[in-house]
């Protein structure tokens, strides 16, 4: 089987795929791939749904009231996300948005928002968020689908935390010169991991105290300058990923 095909156009649903089978698309899918794109009777691109691998299909009935894609060969097996959430307070609009996206590329399991007590924004929009996730999976190759979560306080999220997921929360207050070396060592023996980033002012006293209780944890800085909520997301998630996740393979 073949690995990535990035010259094909890539579409995600939540129908089961087989050779052979017929999938309807939602008139958005149907009016982007034949009014958008323009593609014809029979045009080949490749669809996944999360759980099946990823198929090449054929588009079929252009133009019409019901469009559909028939389902042809498997060109990749499922696979699956590291096990690493992403703990997040949320952020405004685009910003969020963009947040959202890039955790997914980095191989973010789950998105879980949770609200600190400086959090900009007190309400998260997770059907827009969902869509950002398919939307990123679609355009990078991936076949699994990050796993929205409901929004949490932070102490509900963090209260009677697993102790087989280690907990990296990213502060500029810490007192850490070499992050890297302070994740090979805490995270030595560890599968389940996840980072936390906390809201544009930082977290209060109050948090940082429960913070350091919650176990298993590391606190870390991102280096000697302070970084937006969004960039630090992704210097976070990078970090973890070299050191202990699947970019070491």
């Amino acid at each position: 089987m073949s690995r990535l095909d990035f010259t094909s156009h890539r579409l995600f649903t939540s129908a089961p795929l087989a050779s052979g089978g017929l999938v309807d698309l939602t008139r958005e899918q149907a009016n982007y791939l034949v009014n958008v794109l323009r593609l014809g009777e029979g045009a080949r691109l490749l669809v996944f749904n999360g759980s099946d691998g990823e198929w090449r299909a054929a588009l079929a009935n252009p133009g019409k009231k019901a469009v559909w894609l028939r389902i042809e060969e498997q060109v990749r097996d499922q696979e699956g996300l590291p096990d690493l959430d992403y703990l997040f307070a949320p952020l405004k609009h685009a910003r969020l948005d963009y947040m959202a996206q890039k955790a997914v590329e980095m191989g973010a399991r789950r998105l879980r928002p949770v609200l600190t007590r400086r959090t900009q924004a007190s309400r998260t929009n997770l059907e827009r968020m969902r869509a950002n996730v398919v939307e990123a999976a679609e355009q990078c190759g991936l076949l699994a689908l990050a796993q929205v979560m409901k929004q949490e306080k932070l102490e509900t999220a963090l209260a009677q935390w697993p102790d087989d997921r280690l907990l990296i929360f990213c502060d500029e207050a810490a007192d850490v010169a070499d992050p890297v070396a302070a994740l090979r060592r805490d995270g030595a023996g560890f599968s389940k991991f996840a980072v936390l980033i906390g809201p544009e002012g930082g977290f209060d006293d109050s948090e940082r105290a429960f913070l350091s209780r919650v176990t298993p944890g590391i606190r870390i800085s991102l280096g000697p300058r302070v970084l937006r909520a969004d960039t630090a997301a992704v210097a976070a998630l990078t970090l973890v990923q070299a050191v202990l996740g699947d970019w070491r393979s």
